[in-house]
C-alpha cells in the first residue's frame, strides 16, 4: 500500500464523515470554510468532499492559485516584454495560456514568432542566458512562498556568474497578507454576503513559512485555521478539527499536516528569500484589488537583475473581459458554475479567465471533474 492510498481509505473517510456530521449538528448550522489553496479545491471537487458533506459544510473557494490572482495588467506586461526584438521570455506553463486584455496570451505571441519559452525550473533560465549571450533573457516569476526560494536561488546564481543578460519580473505574492485582506473585506462585514467560519490553510506554502504567521488571524478575528495536507483524509480530518474548535468556541491554529509542516517552517528558505527580496508597499491581486504589503520585489543589492527597472516598464491599464467573473470566484462570493461563460465559451482549451487556465483554478477543477454542466 502506498502512502497516498493510506490517506484515501473509504472506511476512514466514512468514519470521519459521521463524526463531522454529528459535530455540525451539535453546532446547529452548516459551516462555511474557505480553503485558501487551489490544491485543496481540486481535492474537494475531485473526490466529491463538498457533495459528501452537503448540508453540513459549505466550501468557499479562496484565492490560493498564483496564476488566478495575477492581474491582467501583469499579463500585458509579460506580453509587452516578449514583443521586444531582443528578448527571450521564460516562464512556467500555466502562465503562457492566460489571456491579456486584448484576448491574446503569451502562447499567441509565440505563434506570432516571438521567443517565448516554457521552463520547468526557473534555473533553466541560466542555461538559456548562457546559450544566448546577445539576447536579453527575462524570467517572469510567479508564485506564493512555495516557489519564491527557487527564484532567489536563480538571482543569486546569476549574480555569482556575472550574467548581465538575465533579469527577472517578480510577481511573488504573500499568503498571510491576502488572508488578512479577505478578513478585512466589506463582503465579510456586510450581512448576507460572504461569511467565513474558518480557514483550511495551505499545505505547501506552510512548509516554507510554518504555522506561526496564521496565529494572528485566529486570535484577532477568532477564526480557526487548520493547516491541511492534500489527500481526502487530510481535508476531512481538517474539517473535523475545525468543527471541533467551533463547537468548543475556540479559535486557534492547528497543524493537521505535521508530516510536512512545522511551526517555524523552513528557516533556511526564509533566510534565502529575505536576502534577495523585500516587501512591496502594495500589489494588485486579481479579484482582491491592491493589497498592502502582499508581494515581494528584488532588493537594492540585486536590482541589476530587476527586469522592471532594466526595461523601465510601466504597467499598462487593463480591463477584464466584461462577462468573466473570475474576480468574484477568487473572492469566494461566486462559484464557477455561476458564470454564464463556464463550460460553453470558457473551457480549458479556450479559457477566457485565469481560473479556467490554471491547473489549480476553481473553474478548471469544476470543468475537469464535473464537466460543463452548470
Amino acid at each position: 500500500m502506498s502512502l497516498n492510498t493510506a490517506f484515501r481509505e473509504a472506511e476512514d473517510i466514512k468514519r470521519l464523515q459521521k463524526v463531522i456530521e454529528k459535530r455540525v449538528e451539535e453546532i446547529g448550522r452548516p459551516l462555511r470554510i474557505m480553503e485558501f489553496c487551489g490544491g485543496h479545491t481540486h481535492t474537494i471537487v475531485k473526490y466529491g468532499i463538498d457533495q459528501l458533506l452537503e448540508d453540513y459544510v459549505i466550501f468557499v473557494h479562496g484565492p490560493g492559485c498564483p496564476v488566478c490572482v495575477l492581474p491582467i495588467s501583469r499579463v500585458d506586461l509579460a506580453i509587452e516584454l516578449a514583443r521586444k526584438d531582443n528578448v527571450i521570455l521564460c516562464t512556467y506553463g500555466d502562465v503562457l495560456r492566460v489571456p491579456g486584455s486584448q484576448r491574446k496570451s503569451l502562447m499567441d505571441i509565440r505563434a506570432e514568432g516571438r521567443d517565448v519559452r516554457m521552463v520547468y525550473s526557473c534555473l533553466d533560465a541560466i542555461g538559456i542566458a548562457q546559450e544566448n549571450p546577445h539576447k536579453e533573457v527575462v524570467f517572469f516569476a510567479i508564485g506564493f512562498e512555495t516557489t519564491t526560494p527557487q527564484t532567489a536561488v536563480l538571482i543569486k546564481r546569476a549574480k555569482e556568474l556575472g550574467l548581465r543578460n538575465l533579469s527577472v519580473v517578480c510577481n511573488h505574492v504573500i499568503t498571510p497578507a491576502a488572508i488578512q485582506h479577505i478578513l478585512n473585506a466589506p463582503e465579510l462585514r456586510d450581512y448576507g454576503k460572504v461569511h467565513i467560519d474558518a480557514f483550511i490553510g495551505p499545505g505547501h506554502v506552510s512548509v516554507i513559512i510554518g504555522t506561526r504567521p496564521y496565529e494572528y488571524f485566529a486570535e484577532e478575528f477568532l477564526k480557526p485555521v487548520v493547516i491541511s495536507g492534500f489527500e481526502p483524509f487530510d481535508v476531512m480530518q481538517s474539517v473535523y478539527m475545525i468543527a471541533r474548535q467551533i463547537k468548543e468556541r475556540k479559535a486557534f491554529v492547528e497543524n493537521q499536516y505535521k508530516r510536512a509542516v512545522s511551526r517555524e517552517g523552513n528557516i533556511k528558505a526564509q533566510r534565502l528569500v529575505a536576502g534577495v527580496f523585500e516587501l512591496r508597499k502594495e500589489f494588485e491581486w486579481r479579484g482582491l484589488g491592491k493589497v498592502p504589503y502582499s508581494a515581494l520585489k528584488i532588493n537594492s543589492f540585486y536590482e541589476d537583475f530587476d527586469a522592471e527597472k532594466r526595461f523601465e516598464v510601466r504597467l499598462p491599464e487593463a480591463k477584464e473581459h466584461p462577462a468573466c467573473i473570475c474576480s468574484k470566484v477568487i473572492r469566494g462570493i461566486a462559484r464557477p458554475t455561476d458564470c454564464k461563460l463556464f463550460g460553453s465559451v470558457c473551457t480549458p482549451s479556450n479559457p477566457l479567465g485565469s481560473c479556467m487556465v490554471s491547473s489549480e483554478g476553481a473553474c478548471n477543477a469544476y470543468f475537469k471533474y464535473r464537466g460543463a454542466l452548470r
